[in-house]
């Protein structure tokens, strides 16, 4: 009998090689063999075909070849994202296992050593690492920032009139302060922990464009000028409207704003307005989803609307800080430094020397502005395009949120400035990837959350064997439909 291995894919027989002719039963057999292993190195064939069930040995010539098994759903997906944004051109290979493994296994360093070692065969030492991350600092990290931005103008049709900007905080585990980590106001609740304030520009849709670092203890209202003046300066940008909330509208943050005549839409305190405009606010009487607009003494535009399901939040909101202050008064934990106009703390108020007592008028007096939220701008927009540019502030909200939860940007282990602005240049570009692998998740129609889909990612598993050749082959281990579904919209 002889073995031979034949070509048909042009329709027509082809003898590619002849393996040898035997009349013993088991010669032909391993003549066989031969001729899977021939085709295997001949087609880079990614199947193993397991057509001897019952051969130990067959079996076990498999198992000696596979070199290792690996997670290799994040890089097929993730990595052709990665380089589509262009992130690839950074010389660095270190900076891309690091970026997409925050979108995995959003750990500690150490503890992504461990993650490398186990998923990706890459053996790396901790300092390797720190090394990197000052390298990065000093060459890359504004590298990171202008790919990111390139890449968003271009999903976003080469321009965009709009920014959004928000600040938080982010904590560090160590308690030692320095001149750059600094105890202060702390949006996580850690006051005793020394923090960084971190602003942060995104496009419409939530598409990160820039960030900034400050101290821990810089006040949130004087960061955003900095910001979108270096921004603007970086882009050669002439006009842009900036969005921002409440939080950062003062007087003087206003002020310094019109003098760059940049534009801006602001949420409103309209409960801190002159005495005259609150009484006009209060006269409105709107219908649910009702607006009105009014002239503020510095000549902006005030627009105010009501809506009753803000009214029935506002009410809510108003009743359960309340019951916290009288379960706080019950347990006599109330003292003199709660006096104060810091959230529901203005309802309290001094009897004589040493009684705190709530005062249920001022409450009550409080529910006339239920419902009621105010925005001041600059712009010639009419009050709906105001209102509804204002509403995609969210926008940043939630994109802090994956760079918080999802990222887990915070706690920060590090101490050295430059190691902490690295860090934070990694989490950028990994939200940057987040953000653009869940666009294209829509674009593709994919009906699956971006957590869903990193979740099904994780679950891809590939073996990679040594051909008879030398060549190494990687071969996907067995596909769920959903697997098989994110891989053919990526592929």
């Amino acid at each position: 009998m002889s073995v031979q291995v034949i070509d048909k894919s042009s329709g027509v027989y082809k003898v590619v090689k002849t393996i040898g002719s035997s009349s013993d039963e088991f010669e032909v057999e391993k003549l066989k063999k031969l001729a899977d292993e021939f085709i295997m190195s001949f087609h880079g064939q990614q199947t193993l075909a397991f057509g001897h069930q019952d051969d130990d040995t067959f079996y076990q010539s498999v198992y000696n070849s596979i070199q290792k098994v690996q997670m290799l759903g994040p890089e097929l997906v993730l990595g052709r994202i990665f380089d589509q944004i262009g992130f690839n051109v950074i010389p660095e290979e270190l900076f891309r296992h690091l970026v997409i493994s925050r979108l995995i296994y959003p750990v500690s360093k150490l503890k992504t050593i461990d993650y490398l070692q186990k998923y990706k065969g890459i053996t790396i030492s901790v300092n390797e690492i720190y090394r990197f991350m000052d390298r990065f600092h000093k060459s890359h990290m504004e590298d990171a920032k202008k790919i990111s931005y390139t890449h968003t103008v271009g999903v976003l049709g080469g321009q965009f009139g709009m920014i959004f900007y928000d600040v938080t905080t982010l904590y560090f585990e160590a308690a030692d302060e320095d001149d750059f980590r600094i105890s202060g106001f702390s949006k996580d609740g850690k006051h005793s922990n020394p923090q960084i304030v971190l602003g942060l520009l995104v496009s419409q849709n939530g598409y990160p464009l820039d960030y900034e670092a400050f101290q821990g203890n810089s006040f949130e209202g004087h960061t955003m000028l900095p910001v979108i003046e270096r921004f603007k300066a970086k882009y050669k940008l002439e006009k842009l409207t900036v969005i921002a909330d409440a939080g950062l509208m003062s007087n003087s943050n206003i002020k310094l704003i019109r003098a760059k005549n940049c534009e801006f839409i602001l949420g409103g305190r309209i409960k801190n307005e002159t005495d005259t405009l609150k009484k006009k606010i209060l006269s409105l009487k709107l219908e649910d989803k009702k607006y009105s607009e009014l002239k503020r003494p510095d000549g902006l535009r005030l627009i105010v609307q009501f809506s009753s399901s803000r009214a029935s939040k506002d009410a809510h909101n108003r009743a359960k800080g309340m019951e916290r202050l009288k379960k706080k008064l019950a347990t006599g934990k109330l003292s003199k430094k709660h006096i104060n106009n810091k959230g529901y703390n203005k309802y309290l108020k001094l009897e004589g020397d040493v009684t705190i007592t709530i005062d249920e008028q001022k409450y009550e007096k409080d529910s006339v502005w239920d419902g009621l939220k105010g925005y001041v701008t600059n712009t010639r927009l009419s009050a709906d395009q105001v209102m509804d540019s204002y509403r995609q502030l969210w926008q940043v909200e939630r994109t802090f949120r994956i760079t918080k939860t999802d990222l887990k940007i915070r706690p920060i282990f590090h101490y050295k400035k430059r190691r902490i602005e690295a860090h934070l240049s990694i989490a950028f570009a990994s939200c940057k990837l987040y953000k653009e692998f869940e666009r294209q998740l829509k674009e593709k129609g994919i009906a699956l959350s971006a957590e869903k889909a990193l979740e099904i990612l994780k679950t891809i598993f590939g073996i990679i064997l040594k051909l008879p050749s030398g060549k190494e082959k990687i071969m996907l281990l067995d596909k769920t439909i959903e697997q098989q579904s994110i891989l053919k919209h990526f592929s």
